[in-house]
């Protein structure tokens, strides 16, 4: 007899042990946040929920019904941020809501809610006061219908707690009295609508509860892999073992003779590169379930023609890279006459650093449902996707038909870091379900995840600077090589563009009179995308390892050589710089300057709190310094390492500091950079992915490692930098200074410089 224990059932018998201690710590909001999960905002196979006819609704993000509920649309996808708590929070504390009636919605793919790409850290940054101005335009409807009630001016009312209320005559009335009055007032005109001090926002500075907390610890939250429709098979791909890879031949016999297995469809691979977001093509097996459909894809006879990547070694790769950066490149940044500076300098230091390929990973693979409706062929999609308009898009391109006839459903993420932004695997679900006939799951397993990412970008680079006879560093020259992102939308890119380079290239402030940054070629061999930092891992690791050899070769305090080489508190301009255009992720140096008052004032920070100048005290812990400004925001992370019994070198300690100026949902924004330095820890003690033969090596957590509970430090400590300066990014900028900050701090223990990721490569963890 066959039991069928379904992952959700599974997780709700774990739950039921856990699930008391995750409500008690969610108990703020139990009747108001949560409550929402019962008001259907996650009901599959429509988890947009429903708006009820008759309501307030000036805009496509907040409706107030006839009965006083007030509907929040969350445009942004969750996927452990908060962000379904964060942004709801903020608009319905700009619009004076009880939270006990607000049930939070999220939003389809459309471009009515604007751009909806949660990635890049910049869900918050850059829109603080326009989300803040949908609750507030709601309030103006609502304050004006009741003025109008009253015959008082409506500067003389206010809104909170979903009351209208006029204080000098005491009167009030409930949201839900004046909805249809309100509806039929005519929309405030732009300028007539004014934002609360922050001061009245009830939870600007307080810990917002979890909306999705006591769902998931409990199995009741709805992930890719959880959606069922009628009639729905599950569907796994078979891909090339190379990227441009295709069939040659295949026989699918034996895989139909499986039980449960209903059929085997080609999917074509594309013609060359660029791959976009398209399928890599292969074979899908479509069964019953996913045992059926895997033991279907091992039983399938094929040979492939691999392509013109067969011949992609990483090793071999990294040599042509260590040898494109010992040669001169395409200068992108130059001040002075570097040149001459370094050939005139008494002291020359030079260095070379490596970063490996590395994978997303995140806990929840690729899956997405995808069914046709014959008659009109439309096509409804249901996926944990960063992106819905670009999924939109992408499976219409595929289908051949337009977007107006492509719906996608966004359901919860487990984990994402820019992977689930890229669409393929929607694609693929889409182009299966039309073959088939019937609705599929098509589901990835950690090794299609692993082996056929859009990975990080390999990158080598190359710094050097000189030094006067008075010790002063007068040369400052970096090299740069790594197959762009931009090479998986255009072909025959070989060098990154300025996007790339803007972050941590370009824009790094350096108080140096002769500067010089060169990219340098790198053909692609993998599909390249962007994962969480994006360039930035790289190019912070070069430069804050570099800054520590500085102060090493100069006798100096690292936190010291990083305050001189940094230089006085100003703002940046591109002269300084030395290029005429500083990408500063989307933002304008006159919204936000590159400042390196905020810069020293992290790095001060974090050494204050970290007991940097009593470090010498204790010899068998060794401290690391590393700061850096990326997405808008400036952190600086002091690590502490020991030796363990064995000698191998453990994390003990970690002190991390970050200015992202106004911060919504501060205790998540903590979450948020506890994660990136477990992030950042995987990234340099373990993770790498190498090829050969063209084929990606690694396959699952047990070659492509992770850091472990062991890993972790005892304590890191989190603080936040308070400030009225614009709103930056958080979930992406805690990860570049994390993996040179704790090779530095190596270095202080051990006395060996490590110059290449990971350091489970040099045999020290």
């Amino acid at each position: 007899m066959r039991v069928e224990v379904p992952r959700r059932a599974f997780l709700q018998g774990l739950g039921f042990v856990a699930g008391g201690l995750a409500l008690g710590i969610f108990s703020e909001g139990r009747s108001a946040l949560a409550a929402s999960r019962d008001r259907g905002h996650s009901e599959i196979p429509n988890p947009n929920g429903t708006l009820t006819a008759g309501g307030l609704r000036p805009n496509a993000f907040v409706d107030v019904a006839p009965d006083g509920t007030i509907s929040i649309v969350c445009k942004r996808s969750e996927m452990g941020q908060g962000i379904r708590s964060s942004l709801p929070v903020l608009i319905a504390d700009e619009l004076g809501a009880d939270m006990a009636h607000v049930r939070v919605l999220q939003a389809p793919g459309d471009e009515a809610y604007g751009d909806q790409n949660t990635d890049g850290s910049h869900s918050i940054r850059g829109q603080y006061d326009e989300i803040r101005m949908l609750g507030a335009t709601v309030r103006e409807q609502l304050v004006r219908a009741a003025a109008r009630r009253w015959g008082v001016a409506p500067a003389e009312c206010t809104a909170s707690g979903s009351l209208v209320s006029h204080p000098r005559s005491k009167r009030s009335a409930p949201f839900a009295a004046l909805v249809a009055a309100a509806a039929t007032l005519p929309l405030p005109k732009p300028g007539e609508v004014k934002l609360r001090p922050r001061s009245e926002l009830p939870h600007a500075k307080a810990p917002i509860p979890l909306l999705d907390g006591p769902d998931i610890v409990t199995g009741r939250a709805v992930f890719g892999a959880d959606v069922k429709i009628p009639r729905m098979l599950t569907a796994v791909m078979l891909h090339p073992p190379v990227v441009g890879g295709k069939l040659a031949r295949f026989d699918a016999q034996k895989a139909l003779a499986i039980p449960g297995v209903k059929t085997v469809i080609e999917i074509p691979a594309p013609a060359s590169a660029p791959y976009g977001f398209g399928s890599l093509g292969g074979l899908a097996v479509v069964a019953d379930n996913t045992w059926a459909a895997l033991r279907g894809r091992k039983a399938l006879d094929v040979t492939w023609d691999h392509g013109a990547n067969a011949t992609y070694d990483s090793r071999a790769f990294r040599q042509l890279m260590t040898a494109s950066i010992r040669a001169p490149g395409t200068v992108v940044r130059k001040v002075g006459d570097v040149e001459s500076a370094l050939a005139g300098a008494k002291t020359r230091i030079e260095a070379e650093y490596f970063v490996p390929h590395l994978a997303h990973a995140s806990m929840e693979p690729p899956v997405a449902i995808a069914r046709i409706d014959a008659g009109s062929g439309r096509c409804e999609i249901w996926a944990p996707v960063q992106n819905p308009q670009a999924t939109r898009t992408e499976v219409a391109k595929a289908l051949g038909i337009g977007e107006d006839r492509v719906a996608v459903h966004v359901t919860l993420l487990g984990g994402g870091f820019g992977r689930k932004s890229k669409p393929d695997f929607c694609v693929e679900a889409a182009l299966v379900a039309r073959a088939a006939g019937v609705p599929v799951r098509l589901q990835w397993t950690r090794e299609d995840d692993v082996q056929h990412d859009y990975f990080h970008s390999v990158a080598a680079q190359r710094i050097e600077a000189g030094l006067d006879e008075s010790g002063k560093i007068v040369a400052y020259r970096t090299r740069i090589a790594f197959p762009p992102i931009s090479s998986t939308f255009k072909a025959g890119e070989v060098r990154p563009p300025e996007g790339e380079l803007g972050q941590g290239v370009l824009d790094a402030p350096l108080a140096v009179p002769n500067v010089q940054a060169e990219s340098c070629e790198a053909p692609p061999h993998v599909r390249i995308g962007w994962l969480r930092s994006v360039h930035n891992i790289h190019h912070a690791f070069a430069m804050a390892s570099f800054v520590d050899e500085l102060a090493h070769a100069r006798a100096k305090d690292p936190k010291a050589q990083w305050l001189e080489l940094i230089g006085e508190p100003r703002h940046v301009t591109e002269a300084e710089l030395g290029v005429k255009k500083v990408p500063n992720y989307g933002a304008t140096l006159e919204q936000y300057p590159i400042d390196t008052a905020r810069l020293r004032g992290v790095i001060e920070r974090v050494t204050s709190l970290a007991g940097w100048d009593r470090r010498h005290a204790d010899p068998a812990r060794g401290y690391g310094l590393a700061a850096h400004r990326s997405f808008l925001s400036y952190i600086a992370v002091v690590a502490a390492v020991v030796r363990t019994p064995g000698g191998k070198i453990k994390i003990d300690e970690a002190w991390m500091v970050i200015d992202a100026g106004i911060l919504v949902n501060p205790e998540r924004v903590r979450s948020q950079l506890e994660g990136a330095f477990l992030f950042g820890t995987s990234i340099a003690l373990y993770s790498q992915i190498t090829a050969r033969d063209g084929a990606i090596e690694q396959s699952n957590f047990r070659d492509y490692k992770l850091a472990r509970i062991a890993d972790a430090p005892r304590a890191i400590h989190v603080d936040l930098v308070e400030s009225d300066e614009p709103s930056g990014g958080v979930g992406e900028p805690g990860v570049p200074p994390v993996a040179p900050a704790i090779v530095n701090a190596v270095f202080a223990l051990t006395g060996t410089r490590h110059r290449e990721l990971p350091l489970a490569k040099a045999g020290v963890v």
